[in-house]
């Protein structure tokens, strides 16, 4: 009998209590697969020197690329660069390959020092948040990082790959279960009827969109709520010296409330923030010791750690505020000609609706016209929700935007209402600071 041969084996069904590959595969695939033969997945293209945001591809395909979560463009600020290359050549190792609880280089040290100052909390380095998330989440499952009561784990319907991925591992710790989007209603159901509720959520959604941090500080307050949230696309795009909507908004910074958020978008550089308030330091050393990969021998390289050190020096000047200002400008001027349910919103990302049919289309005639925003479906949306996802950017030009939304009229996106001329940037004010909803 071949050693291949299955005859009487026992097969195995899958639960699918924490994910479905059969689904996500199965279905999302077929819309890849589409994407890719259409030009708009597994692009190579090379970015134009001196001129942010456009790219060109070998066959001289020229377009702007409005997919890019860089909302402040200081991924490629000089000081930035230069700020890589300085802390190479100081501590002379890209990537100290020690786990940090045993020994480590003064360069993470004084990152964390430098990030702590900066957002006002105690901050522990890692090198994504998706790694910072699962590490912490088991940990705040089994008690170890909370006030020692095993929660209920509720995980928003809609929070991040990043964070529901840790639900197995969380489920060998405590009672796991999903709620529907920001469904207030039921958090409060289960903490009258559990000791104690942890509720995983991202602070400022991937597809537009904030966390309602008040009404969550309600239910934080009188039942002891602890919130995880995960504010990377708001990090340095929002908030006084870049500090982010949900430590902008919520009253409640203390050890009910924990952060986390990557340095790769609108900060500019890479690995992430675990954002901490009220912890005593033997609380910090389980994380750096217990923490998942945040133990392993993989802490932040050097490079990255010299650049992150140069940003945090641009968000305490008036650079920061000026390129945010650029930013809601360019929402602004966005708005002005294409609605969407974002509208009206500081958020960068607008989220312009289609068919699962058109979708794919439509990305194509938009990046053949010379812009580039991705196709978005199902499973990264919930089915029969397909959309254009488009990131706006402070570097971006008013060209650039209007000649974008140009093409999306052309594939059948409504315009706003009034659409203003050539040449009449709306002001920034327009764009009002969104409080909890």
């Amino acid at each position: 009998m071949s050693g291949r041969e299955t005859i009487g084996r026992t097969s195995i069904e899958p639960t699918h209590r924490y994910r479905n590959n059969d689904k996500a595969v199965g279905v999302g695939n077929a819309f890849w697969d589409l994407s890719e033969r259409n030009g708009l997945a597994g692009i190579v293209a090379e970015l134009d020197e001196g001129n942010p945001g456009v790219l060109h591809t070998e066959d001289g395909h020229e377009f702007t690329n409005f997919t890019c979560c860089s909302y402040l463009d200081l991924d490629s600020h000089p000081k930035v660069i230069e700020g890589a290359v300085a802390a190479l050549r100081r501590f002379g190792v890209l990537d100290h390959c020690i786990p940090r609880s045993r020994v480590q280089i003064p360069a993470l040290l004084e990152l964390e020092a430098s990030l702590g100052e900066l957002f006002g909390a105690d901050v522990v380095a890692a090198i994504s948040a998706g790694v910072a998330s699962a590490g912490l989440l088991p940990l705040i499952a089994s008690g170890h990082l909370g006030n020692g009561i095993r929660p209920l784990m509720v995980f928003d319907k809609n929070c991040h790959v990043s964070m529901a991925g840790a639900k197995p591992a969380c489920a060998d710790e405590t009672e796991v279960v999903s709620c529907g989007h920001h469904d207030l209603g039921f958090l409060e159901d289960m903490c009258k009827r559990y000791e104690r509720v942890a509720y995983v959520v991202d602070g400022s959604d991937s597809l537009g969109g904030y966390a309602p941090v008040r009404e969550l500080a309600e239910l934080q307050e009188k039942y002891g709520l602890l919130v995880y949230y995960d504010d990377s696309h708001s990090l340095s795009a929002y908030g006084e010296r870049g500090i982010g909507y949900i430590r902008t908004h919520c009253p409640v910074l203390d050890e009910r409330t924990i952060t986390v958020a990557t340095l790769n978008k609108a900060f500019g550089t890479s690995g992430a923030a675990i954002l901490l308030d009220g912890y005593p330091k033997d609380t910090l050393r389980v994380v750096e010791r217990f923490a998942g990969a945040l133990s392993y021998s993989q802490p932040m390289n050097t490079a990255a750690v010299g650049a992150s050190l140069a940003s945090a020096e641009i968000h305490r000047t008036e650079e920061l505020t000026e390129l945010q200002g650029r930013l809601r400008a360019n929402i602004a001027l966005f708005d002005s000609h294409i609605k969407t349910e974002q509208t009206g919103t500081t958020f960068p990302i607008r989220l312009v609706p289609m068919s699962d049919e058109t979708v794919i289309e439509a990305g194509r005639r938009v990046y053949r016209a010379g812009f580039y925003v991705s196709p978005v479906f199902f499973p990264i949306v919930p089915r029969g929700t397909a959309g254009l996802r488009v990131m706006l950017r402070a570097g971006q030009t008013e060209e650039q935007i209007r000649g974008l939304c140009a093409s999306l009229a052309e594939v059948g996106v409504p315009q706003a209402a009034s659409v203003p001329e050539e040449g009449a940037v709306p002001e920034e004010a327009s764009v009002p600071e969104e409080g909890a909803r």
